[in-house]
């Protein structure tokens, strides 16, 4: 049993450097067009937008690259849609992305969904024996309400909220080396883009 949990808890650690190889194939074999630039921005979009959303509420704790861990149940926001809106919108950010380059596609964008909906399923599945542990009953019924990846429609309501408050600087502060990146692969993918026309 602790060979799986070591597992899970290495790919929790490294788990922001598993996109770098998916990135870079995804520029060296970029064949963006103006279709696939304007759809899979819109798409990364939307993937970013839930991402800073949740780390808006749950702040600085969502960038913890030791052990897995939480101070509070966060319920509140996307997390009232989804339990991980920050791997949702992971998955729908590097979607966009692999749709924007139109790199060995649809293989390489195939392969990425694949191997991170693996990753973070083993991730969330050592996430949630950490909460379970912590919280408890209110986890369960939070999880008998609220799925894993996909969004309820209407928001979850806890009986007990956290005392956690949006905070949009506290979102950019926590944000700003994946604006960063998603700004310099959109700004590289539109100059190999215009570099095709010429």
């Amino acid at each position: 049993m602790s060979t799986p949990k070591d597992i899970r808890e290495w790919i929790f650690t490294y788990r922001s450097y598993t996109p770098f190889p998916f990135l870079a194939l995804m520029l060296v074999y970029a064949r963006p067009t103006l279709a696939s630039l304007v759809s899979g921005f819109l798409l990364a979009v939307c993937g970013e937008a839930i991402r800073f959303w949740g780390v808006s509420i749950a702040g600085s704790e969502t960038r913890t690259t030791g052990t897995v861990g939480g101070t509070y149940l966060i319920t509140t926001g996307p997390f009232a849609h989804v339990r991980n809106p920050l791997y949702l919108g992971n998955m729908l950010l590097y979607a966009g992305v692999g749709l924007m380059s139109m790199a060995l596609f649809p293989w390489l964008l195939a392969a990425a969904i694949v191997w991170f909906y693996i990753q973070y399923s083993l991730i969330v599945s050592r996430e949630e024996e950490y909460l379970r542990g912590r919280f408890g009953a209110e986890y369960e019924g939070y999880c008998h309400a609220v799925g894993r990846f996909v969004p309820r429609w209407t928001p979850f309501r806890s009986a007990n909220p956290p005392p956690k408050q949006m905070s949009v600087a506290e979102g950019l502060a926590s944000e700003k080396r994946t604006l960063q990146a998603f700004g310099l692969i959109t700004a590289a993918l539109i100059i190999l883009f215009v570099a095709r026309l010429g």
